[in-house]
């Protein structure tokens, strides 16, 4: 076929796109698994590469392949990580090998082929490219890699923005008191700036446990090759690669304390899409208060108003709907779910590999992007615009009966109730129907029950 090209490998011969820039393992992971159409994820792909320019410069630097060759390796990589078609040259399914052999090849492959191309003389994918190095150390490494780089890059900062664009709105909104819901009942009063300063605790918390994440993630698997125990890869191969890894990234990596746990398991993947899950959870009721309070406008409770973005319906003219924290909530509800795949990927670690390594890559990082890009979606375009209905917290506020609570010290629970109840029924307001049933003026009540001095606590 002209438009084919015959390559080899340790099975036989195959056909290649002409055009590919891959060779025969590549092209056997594309027949073999036509499973998903899904790629690794381009962030992977990035660090993957990477991780070859770095182990170029070690095994140079160790005198185990020639400058030029790393050179030359090297280039192919940088090449490829300034090209517009990068993700062209990677289309293996992430549903492959559970090591993903195939992925490492791939990249093996094709920096083989462009590195000859440069050389003028042929580089080896498996003798010079992946020199000192397995799939079964490289993936893991780069699965640490990637996400590290995701997590210090763009997710932490945009919690941080994400965490001051919420002070700065409470801020701004401190005079406005509005009724407290418990059970999604009328309760005590609070400030609306106090409910904005609970998301924002919410969220430095979150960035702190992110953060925290970061030393177990910067312990690279690479040196251990094939089983944890460095076969075939120089004693000092581990530490030069996490010196060149960290120059060319700006994070501080290196070699795990134990090769063999970073091989055989995806503990520190697990703990990190655990606390991605629980911002998930965070963004997920931040998000639904927003609806909550923004519901209505005549018939939900009309507290705020969000900023109006799209029409809400194909057949209700005028409506407009809380299309970001609605957004923002599936998006929490995939990393919840992205994290019960990687707990049963890393139950996968079976002796010394795990065996669901692509599949943890693609989950963890498509949970950083999304939880990335959506914090910086809900702090722009729906915590920093949206406008307060002073009208509709008054409203409520003066018919709360439940502000009776701050009577209790005075007339006792049992009286307070009554005094509730009555108000209930009769649908008016707290300080009419005490200042009738107890002996306290109206000015007294007035000031016991007035909802900002009620938001301080206290007695």
């Amino acid at each position: 076929m002209t438009d084919s090209r015959y390559e080899s490998d340790s099975m036989g011969e195959l056909a290649v796109p002409a055009n590919a820039f891959y060779g025969a393992q590549t092209q056997r992971a594309v027949n073999n698994f036509p499973i998903s159409g899904q790629q690794m994820p381009e962030a992977f792909i990035r660090a993957l590469l990477s991780v070859k320019i770095a182990a170029a410069k070690a095994n140079a630097k160790l005198e185990l392949i020639s400058p030029e060759m790393a050179e030359s390796i090297s280039g192919a990589a940088e090449h490829l990580l300034n090209s517009d078609n990068l993700m062209n040259h990677f289309p293996v399914d992430v549903y492959q090998t559970g090591s993903g052999t195939s992925t490492n090849m791939n990249a093996n492959e094709v920096l083989a082929h462009l590195a000859s191309q440069k050389l003028g003389q042929a580089v080896g994918a498996n003798d010079h490219v992946n020199y000192g190095q397995s799939s079964n150390d490289v993936i893991p490494s780069v699965i640490h890699i990637s996400a590290a780089l995701a997590l210090e890059r763009e997710l932490l900062p945009a919690l941080a923005y994400l965490s001051k664009t919420i002070r700065d709105k409470a801020h701004s909104v401190e005079k406005h008191v509005k009724t407290g819901r418990t059970h999604l009942m009328d309760a005590m009063p609070v400030r609306l700036s106090q409910s904005l300063e609970s998301w924002a605790a919410q969220i430095e918390q979150n960035f702190v446990n992110l953060q925290s994440q970061q030393q177990s993630l910067q312990s690279l698997a690479q040196g251990g090759t094939a089983v944890g125990t460095g076969i075939n890869a120089h004693p000092d191969f581990s530490k030069q690669f996490s010196e060149e890894i960290s120059q060319l990234t700006g994070l501080n990596f290196s070699p795990a304390s134990n090769l063999f746990s970073r091989i055989g398991t995806q503990d520190v993947a697990v703990a990190l899409s655990g606390q991605l899950k629980t911002l998930a959870v965070s963004l997920m009721k931040i998000s639904n208060d927003l609806r909550w309070m923004n519901s209505g406008p005549l018939a939900g409770l009309g507290e705020i108003e969000l900023e109006a973005l799209q029409p809400g319906s194909s057949i209700m003219p005028g409506k407009v709907n809380p299309v970001i924290p609605e957004a923002v909530a599936m998006v929490a509800a995939r990393v919840i779910g992205n994290d019960g795949s990687i707990t049963i990927a890393g139950q996968s670690g079976n002796f010394e590999l795990n065996v669901m390594l692509p599949l943890v890559a693609q989950c963890l990082l498509e949970s950083l992007q999304l939880l990335t890009n959506s914090c910086r979606l809900l702090a722009d375009k729906a915590v920093a615009g949206f406008k307060v209905n002073e009208a509709k917290l008054q409203e409520a506020l003066a018919r709360n009966p439940i502000l009776a609570t701050a009577l209790n010290p005075i007339i006792g629970y049992k009286k307070a109730a009554e005094i509730a109840k009555l108000a209930y029924q009769q649908g008016r307001p707290i300080v009419d129907v005490a200042a009738e049933q107890t002996d306290l003026s109206l000015e007294e009540l007035r000031q016991l029950l007035d909802p900002g001095k009620l938001t301080e606590g206290g007695l």
